[in-house]
């Protein structure tokens, strides 16, 4: 007998790739709906939303998608959706809309309820990113393959309370700084998930497997209630994220590579390490990536640190190595290096940093991470007042994709002083511990931030430039430090500590990583959600698995794979 065909509603926005990859790497095929006639004729309909909700609603009214989706929902026929797929089933959102109405924005009205922003005063940082648990309220085939202890990946601002009115609809829930919403519903054959089962590595999989053999054996709508302990809660995991620094080498190839402070430069034979400066070539990007899935990484980073300088869009090596990627990983991956506007020199033609991060979300990016661009558009911002111009890349970038797409990476570098008087008072003073002072006994440092991969400082602190990101619709930082970078020593928790405490977006620590305890210790002393290395992992002096065990036997909670 044929395989079950799925149609896949593809609206044009965000990482929809991955999606489709996960359906075929468990044996299905696909069709994508391309008219509104095909929704009335499918046999199950997959919708993974990803980035704003009015940029959702507004895509689907205009390609007609609304009321035969509306129609075929109403029928209780085979439907998953995901993240926007699932939020877009309630009644409205107070997401804001495009012209700045505070209105509620109407969605497509068959789940009751309203979909509402978390409160950072409540639940801390937002947007919810990472790793959390599932409180079963339906014993459903769609778990035939899930264990109860598996966490799910989430990246979203707004959640949808559990009410009077939609209780029989929820599957799962999940709590968040001590607030419970619904991770995912179900009535009948209409299932949609608030996390990204794509994202989930093989737990994520296995949901997409058990919900697909349901619908082909006709089991799906045949979910129990079940008795839930009202004090049941879920946790956040602490993120271990590994980056890939790749660059094109002699031969044009794409290459991991790993310098010292920021230092990329190659020697006259490539390959050769003789002190600072040196470059190590350390294996080919996708294969690399994919070992690091394999063994348990929670997010994947590639940071394009040579090329992008003069023509961004064109760089087709990169964006197959998302391509690739996607078909072998499943857990989210970030890309970052030259997403800004820019004028092709060679065509004469604009491209605005929303088209380019486009180019990298169609191709398997679930996030871009902008560097020198944000610190240019936090300076401009610092000195406007704290005027939005809609013109910036984060503001155009997150407007459509939402702001979870958009990571800021700053890559900032110590200033010493002898004391606190001896600052400019427009920049944050940060008091050093004991054995991390000036090489002259300094006590204060500043954190100076740079552009242009290090080489340009600029007079603006970290600690301002993740204040003016996060109001320009960033939705995490990553946490450079030049100083540390390579050095193996541990991460900067002074730095760590003084921006994870003025942002209420997630920040990921970065640079100085060299042995287990390094992350149980930033994770403990200091309040970021995630911590990335690349070099101890690249040359296998630390496993991925060690770090997470060591965190677990520190009572920090991490992703342990089954």
């Amino acid at each position: 007998m044929a395989k079950l065909k799925v149609s896949l509603l593809d609206y044009g926005a965000g990482n929809v790739r991955s999606v489709r990859n996960a359906i075929l790497a468990n044996g299905y095929d696909l069709e994508d709906i391309t008219d509104p006639s095909q929704i009335a004729d499918a046999k199950v309909i997959v919708f993974p939303g990803v980035g704003a909700f009015s940029s959702a609603m507004k895509v689907l009214q205009k390609k007609g998608y609304v009321e035969p989706l509306k129609k075929y929902l109403a029928e209780g026929r085979p439907y998953l959706g995901i993240c926007l797929g699932m939020q877009t089933l309630f009644e409205s959102s107070e997401e804001s809309h495009e012209d700045g109405s505070t209105d509620p924005l109407p969605g497509l009205g068959v789940v009751p309820g309203k979909v509402i922003k978390f409160d950072e005063s409540k639940v801390g940082a937002v947007p919810h990113i990472g790793w959390n648990g599932r409180i079963k309220h339906q014993d459903s085939p769609v778990f035939d393959h899930v264990g109860e202890d598996e966490e799910v990946y989430f990246v979203h601002s707004y959640y949808a309370p559990i009410i009077d009115e939609n209780k029989d609809w929820v599957l799962t829930s999940t709590t968040y700084g001590g607030e419970r919403y619904i991770s995912a519903v179900q009535k009948g054959c209409v299932v949609a998930t608030q996390f990204h089962p794509e994202k989930s590595g093989k737990t994520g999989l296995n949901f997409i497997k058990g919900f697909l053999e349901a619908v082909e054996n006709g089991t799906l709508g045949q979910a129990k209630p079940l008795e839930v302990d009202p004090s049941a809660n879920t946790k956040l995991v602490k993120r271990v994220v590994v980056a890939l620094d790749v660059r094109s080498n002699d031969n044009g190839d794409l290459v991991v590579t790993k310098g010292d402070q920021y230092d990329v430069r190659e020697n006259e034979k490539e390959g050769v390490v003789t002190g600072r400066g040196g470059v190590r070539n350390l294996g080919k990007p996708v294969a690399l990536a994919a070992r690091y899935y394999d063994e348990g990484a929670d997010e994947i980073a590639f940071l394009n640190i040579t090329s992008f300088r003069q023509c961004v869009i064109g760089d087709l090596p990169m964006l197959q190595v998302l391509e690739e990627s996607s078909k072998r990983i499943f857990v989210p991956l970030t890309v970052g290096g030259g997403i800004r506007s820019y004028n092709d020199p060679e065509s004469g033609s604009v491209f605005s940093a929303l088209e380019v991060a486009s180019r990298y979300f169609r191709a398997g990016a679930d996030k871009v991470s902008i560097g020198s661009d944000s610190v240019i558009a936090a300076e401009a911002f610092v000195e406007s007042g704290g005027k939005l111009t809609g013109e910036t890349s984060i503001e155009q970038i997150s407007k459509v994709y939402g702001v979870q797409a958009v990571v800021v990476s700053i890559d900032p570098k110590r200033v010493y002083l002898q004391s606190k008087d001896e600052g400019d008072t427009k920049h944050a003073i940060v008091e050093l511990p004991e054995g991390q002072r000036g090489p002259n006994g300094e006590q204060f440092c500043w954190y100076q931030c740079t552009v242009k991969g290090g080489r340009e400082a600029r007079d603006i602190c970290a600690v301002t430039v993740s204040k003016a990101v996060e109001a320009l619709g960033a939705g995490e930082i990553m946490l450079n430090c030049i100083d540390m970078d390579g050095q193996c020593g541990g991460y900067d928790h002074p730095l760590m500590k003084a921006v994870s405490d003025a942002v209420t977006i997630p920040v990921i620590a970065s640079s100085g990583a060299g042995k287990e305890s390094h992350f149980s210790d930033v994770f403990s002393e200091t309040n970021v959600q995630a911590a990335l290395a690349a070099g101890m992992f690249h040359r296998r002096e630390v496993e991925i698995s060690a770090v997470k065990q060591h965190m677990t036997d520190s009572g920090i909670p991490s992703r342990i794979l089954a």
